[in-house]
């Protein structure tokens, strides 16, 4: 069976510390899907297509990275894609508490999916799709935090609600 691994998340945007991770993560898998969720309960920063767009930017160069989008628990999408590996990283011990917790949930509900961790390397463990929205938002420059390629600007910045 080959080995794909899924990482999930939100992505908005993808930071340096997303990319870290999947290029750590490539050698120990054959293939890995950066898989965005999408939740209707919450409105994006970001178009999910203009996320999808700078992911396969910044992964062009690599043919074993994937881009999807998805709607649901991530543990639904590992069985329909059969999927067995879940990548997630951690930045801090309270990332370690939290993405324990979610780890044992899908384990319960799939027993055959691991959760595999990697820690940030240091110089990312600030690093949050969160705070570098914030810049953004207040308008400073967040693009020593993004991958290179991609251009915050060449887009809607975000939505009229995300603002406010």
């Amino acid at each position: 069976m080959k080995r794909i691994a899924l990482f999930p998340g939100s992505f908005d945007p993808i930071t340096k510390g997303h990319e870290s991770i999947v290029l750590r993560a490539l050698p120990l898998f054959e293939k890995i899907i950066v898989a965005i969720g999408i939740n209707d309960l919450k409105k994006g920063f970001y178009p999910v297509e203009q996320r999808s767009e700078w992911i396969k930017t910044v992964f062009k160069d690599y043919s074993d990275v994937e881009v999807i989008t998805y709607e649901g628990l991530t543990v639904d999408l590992c069985k329909k894609l059969n999927i067995r590996y879940i990548i997630r990283g951690l930045r801090t011990s309270a990332d370690f508490e939290f993405e324990r917790s979610i780890g044992q949930m899908n384990k319960k509900m799939l027993p055959d999916l691991e959760t595999v961790f990697l820690l940030t390397t240091p110089e990312y463990t600030a690093l949050n799709s969160y705070i570098v929205r914030d810049i953004i938002r207040n308008g400073g420059d967040a693009s020593q935090f993004i991958p290179d390629g991609i251009d915050l600007h060449t887009t809607q910045k975000y939505n009229d609600q995300a603002a406010h």
